[in-house]
């Protein structure tokens, strides 16, 4: 994991402002979704994407090694192993 050296604070609400900088190196547009995950008292932003990174089939998709890939295209890649 690399630091920022960005630090906000959480608002009355709960809220928190992402960077610009961040917005933009990560392709994060005004009302795009974003997955929460926690891993060991971490919070972890993911920009939601619920189809394969391959072929954007959303059928059947399975996470491997943290990305979204469809059976199909697993297989696939199985294959040129």
């Amino acid at each position: 994991m690399k630091s920022t050296g960005m630090v906000r604070k959480v608002d009355e609400l709960g809220r928190i402002v992402l960077p610009a900088e961040i917005r933009q190196s990560m392709d994060i547009n005004v009302r795009d979704a974003l997955e929460i995950f926690t891993d060991e008292g971490r919070i972890i932003l993911q920009k939601y994407q619920p189809s394969c990174i391959f072929c954007n089939n959303a059928d059947h998709v399975i996470y491997f090694n943290n990305k979204r890939v469809c059976k199909e295209c697993l297989e696939t890649l199985k294959r040129m192993s």
